[in-house]
């Protein structure tokens, strides 16, 4: 890392597409947009006299796409300053529990400016996968993984049941995501053979962006342009159900990390979500000698953070800028989960198989 001369993934980022932050590339959708008016195939620039090659068509393609992206997603301003700061202590409970290494061996999964936090179910992905690709993701046996703290239940999911984003009962798997300056996590889809729909997030500690349709590259480090991009605010609930959850990758980019930052992701497992042979693992019961404390915040090469996942994960074709506006889209609680569980129920009855790249 030192010789390199950069501290993060951003850095590396900026020094490679300059460009990127002298240009309005982002597309939000409080309104504004890239200003590029091009769309097509598109390649990276190495100065600004470089022209993008667009297609009128290809524009509009995509601006289909990303209306298709915002009408599937649900925000709501839902946690108070005061709350993010009580639920952010408790998070750093969870980070120096991690630490000691008092949780359950498949609780905790560290990268380089990412830690990832498994309750209730935990599953395999990436690397972590005997045979590579969509469809081969795996449950841990029950009680590989640390129950879903008491506070998650009292602080974040009753708060979301009272208004009106999610039904009793529903969650019975929680993430926590703990992001450093520069980091990120790949273009991916949530495996939809192990969690039903919708996809729950709440954000805290800083503002970042949930970016759909983007492809990374890696050597040196890249992130094309994205569909949509989503500002998700501290204490903001993100609800993705139908195309955005299903038919679209959405990711991470390091440059969208500018303060740490944590997402508690509230999940539902599908009951037929096949697990991990059970003659390959020890007695779940049994907790493991307790792990190496790792500091979550230590700076490491940017490029480790993804080998090999990323290769392997992320084959989405390269997507393409679009010059309107983004526009925002409203809907009632009640009409949103209705609607996401009927385009659950077409897409188990129609069998169409979508490919796609998941996480």
């Amino acid at each position: 890392m030192a010789a390199s001369g950069y501290s993060d993934l951003r850095e590396k980022l900026k020094s490679m597409t300059p460009h990127r932050d002298e240009h309005k590339t982002n597309k939000y959708v409080d309104g504004t947009s890239n200003g590029s008016g091009k769309g097509g195939k598109r390649k990276y620039r190495e100065s600004d006299d470089d022209e993008c090659e667009h297609s009128d068509d290809s524009a509009e393609h995509r601006e289909q796409e990303a209306d298709r992206v915002r009408s599937s997603i649900l925000q709501k301003n839902i946690f108070t300053p005061e709350e993010c700061a009580h639920i952010e202590e408790k998070i750093d409970e969870v980070v120096a529990t991690g630490e000691a290494g008092l949780y359950r061996e498949h609780t905790v999964d560290r990268a380089p400016l990412r830690n990832k936090y498994f309750f209730g179910e935990g599953y395999t992905y990436g690397a972590q996968l005997e045979k590579r690709g969509p469809g081969q993701e795996r449950l841990y046996r029950k009680g590989e993984v640390d129950e879903i703290p008491s506070w998650v239940h009292e602080l974040v999911i009753k708060r979301l049941v009272s208004s009106g984003v999610i039904p009793e009962g529903f969650v019975n798997s929680a993430v926590i995501n703990d992001y450093q300056p520069g980091g990120c996590i790949v273009s991916h889809v949530d495996p939809l053979h192990i969690f039903a729909r919708p996809i729950v997030s709440v954000s805290f500690f800083s503002d970042s962006a949930l970016c759909f349709g983007c492809r990374f590259q890696f050597k040196p480090i890249r992130v094309s342009e994205p569909v949509f991009v989503l500002p998700v605010r501290r204490g903001s609930v993100t609800v993705l159900s139908g195309y955005a959850a299903d038919e679209i990758t959405h990711c991470i980019r390091p440059q969208d990390i500018k303060e740490r930052r944590a997402v508690i992701i509230l999940r539902k497992t599908r009951p037929d979500a096949p697990r991990l042979d059970s003659t390959l693992r020890s007695s779940p019961a049994e907790r493991p000698a307790p792990l190496k404390a790792k500091r979550s915040h230590r700076k490491a090469d940017p490029d480790a953070a993804h080998r090999p996942r990323v290769l392997e994960m992320d084959k989405e074709e390269n997507r393409h800028p679009s010059a309107s506006r983004q526009r925002r889209h409203s809907i009632s609680s009640e009409n949103y989960w209705n609607r996401g569980q009927d385009y659950n129920k077409h897409r188990e009855s129609s069998g169409r198989k979508v490919k796609m790249r998941r996480h």
